[in-house]
């Protein structure tokens, strides 16, 4: 196949953006974007540093992030797997980017800046949730912030066709291949419901 090199090449591919989708980029939160984005419970996390780039999934019971005010997020760093791969990203080159779903929208919001990582006593307590605090909390500052038309999750059926898990393979079913079987799969996967309830905060 022949790749795509240069922009004019891929300009005159695609055309040229129309009036809504070039005007409705802001570099600040307005009133909608911020009833929008405090509404999501779900985003995606994507940091880049020395080694590529990474995505990450992150959802809490209530909003995702906290608004701290039209230009800055903060958004705690709940209890995982402890690889703090984006934690590690940020901490070397700041640059970040977010998307947020809403269950039901077939629109997205999407949030470009800056981060940093910070674990300020004031700032944690104010995220605590069930008597936990974050051990650390990511506080992006918005560059640019925009709507996300809704084609893809129309075309995905995201929302509306239902449930489509059953037969996809367990962490645990990933790991015992990974492994060759050192892990034992069946092992992992009956442990993980009682782990996360302990380490859920």
């Amino acid at each position: 196949m022949t790749p795509i090199t240069d922009l004019e090449s891929l300009h005159a591919l695609y055309g040229t953006a129309g009036e809504a989708a070039s005007r409705k980029v802001t570099p600040r939160l307005t009133t909608a974007y911020r009833t929008w984005i405090g509404r999501s419970r779900f985003c995606v996390l994507t940091t880049v540093g020395p080694e590529g780039t990474d995505g990450s999934p992150r959802g809490d019971e209530g909003p995702v992030v906290c608004i701290l005010d039209d230009r800055t997020l903060a958004l705690p760093d709940w209890r995982g797997n402890e690889r703090i791969d984006s934690l590690r990203n940020i901490v070397r080159d700041g640059r970040v980017s977010l998307m947020f779903l809403v269950a039901g929208s077939t629109n997205a919001m999407r949030v470009n800046g800056t981060a940093i990582v910070t674990a300020d006593p004031a700032l944690c307590a104010r995220l605590a949730r069930e008597g936990k605090q974050p051990r650390s909390v990511i506080v992006i500052s918005v560059a640019e912030v925009y709507s996300q038309c809704a084609r893809a999750l129309i075309r995905s059926g995201l929302w509306s066709t239902g449930d489509q898990s059953a037969g996809l393979p367990t962490v645990g079913d990933m790991m015992r291949e990974i492994t060759s079987g050192d892990i034992d799969g069946a092992a992992y996967d009956a442990a993980w419901p009682a782990r996360a309830a302990a380490t859920m905060w």
